[in-house]
């Protein structure tokens, strides 16, 4: 199994995505958007995985100039066409969205911190989802989700978003919200937030640093690695 990460800054690092392909020994290879680096061929790889940033698919590159989503939107849709598995993250959900020809929205709420999320009906079913629990407190950190098409399920809300996982295709799989976090990983991206104790008072769901700093991430990171190794070995 060949896996490859598209990731989009420094401080949105793959955490427990890597940490899954590595200890399955898959053949890693990644594509560090941050540094100008060239998109793979499809043939390239048998899992995409797309990281979060804090673009969306509307960015410039006058905002970003490493980052082109028209380009990473193309790649999606071929990686899907040729049937690989294909998992996005955060601004990667919302790629996926594009991709597959639904518009992305600004979420009813930021959320940033760790909150449960809710399985639909359709997500209680869903036998790859079968280790999370409904209720499942996992990371957030978004202002955006992915936008649906008419064949899009979505599996997971919470109480600031109500696209939290969907499922675009058998071995497609869109995430707004962050199983992959860990202590350092969200150390790095509150360095990057402006004026966060103020977010904090505005926002209903944006958690206190403290809180976030102080948070096990074990439960949901193992939740994440069964969530992957279901989708490649029964998809």
């Amino acid at each position: 199994m060949k896996v490859h990460f598209l990731i989009h800054e420094t401080f949105e690092a793959p955490g427990a995505y890597l940490a899954w392909a590595a200890m399955k020994g898959y053949d890693i290879s990644m594509t560090k958007v941050y540094r100008y680096e060239q998109l793979p061929q499809v043939s390239d790889f048998d899992m995409l995985i797309v990281m979060g940033g804090p673009q969306n698919p509307a960015s410039t590159k006058e905002e970003f100039p490493y980052y082109d989503a028209d380009a990473e939107i193309s790649l999606i849709r071929k990686a899907v066409a040729e049937g690989k598995y294909v998992v996005g993250v955060c601004l990667g959900s919302q790629l996926i969205g594009q991709a597959m020809g639904a518009q992305f929205e600004a979420s009813p709420y930021p959320e940033i911190g760790n909150f449960p999320i809710y399985l639909t009906e359709e997500g209680s079913q869903d036998p790859l989802l079968a280790d999370m629990a409904d209720g499942m407190v996992v990371g957030h950190w978004h202002r955006d989700m992915p936008g649906l098409t008419s064949q899009a399920i979505v599996l997971a809300t919470s109480k600031g978003c109500p696209r939290q996982i969907v499922k675009y295709a058998d071995k497609v799989y869109a995430f707004q919200c962050h199983l992959e976090f860990s202590k350092d990983l969200v150390k790095a991206l509150l360095a990057h937030e402006v004026n966060y104790d103020q977010q904090v008072q505005e926002e209903p769901y944006c958690q206190p640093a403290r809180e976030i700093l102080d948070y096990d991430y074990s439960t949901m990171n193992q939740g994440l690695w069964l969530f992957l190794t279901r989708l490649v070995e029964n998809t």
